[in-house]
């Protein structure tokens, strides 16, 4: 499987008013981290072909991170099957290696010039198979 990472250093403004980081932007880190993730091994043609849309989404938190907190964001797509793909994230505490929080979502791959669902290409498949980056 492809897996794809980033990191993170949490800043005052990921922070609510519990002072630890809030949900929201752990919604948003996931939906970021899977939109590089394609835009990093799609080719150009696949990018102006083809368009991922978020179909559901699950969360769990497991622990908090805090202000300068140093994360790893880490994603690979599960399975592809049809239109959909599922994809797992998962945000661990660089430092002590412990997992935060954990997400399955599923995403419905859109043609560009229909905007309606289509089928997974071979190509697309493939580039969610290849060995780590």
């Amino acid at each position: 499987m492809n897996t794809f990472e980033e990191e993170i250093i949490v800043s005052n403004q990921h922070l609510d008013d519990l002072s630890h980081v809030n949900n929201i932007k752990y919604v948003e880190w996931v939906q970021k981290i899977a939109k590089t993730h394609w835009k990093t091994i799609a080719s150009t043609i696949m990018k102006e072909n083809y368009y991922w849309i978020l179909l559901e989404h699950n969360i769990k938190y497991l622990k908090p991170a805090f202000l300068n907190d140093k994360l790893l964001i880490k994603t690979f797509v599960e399975a592809t099957k049809d239109i959909k793909s599922s994809r797992i994230v998962k945000i661990y505490n660089k430092d002590t290696n412990e997992l935060l929080m954990s997400s399955y979502t599923n995403w419905c791959l859109i043609n560009s010039k229909t905007n309606k669902p289509t089928r997974i290409i071979d190509e697309i498949k493939q580039l969610f198979r290849n060995s780590d980056m």
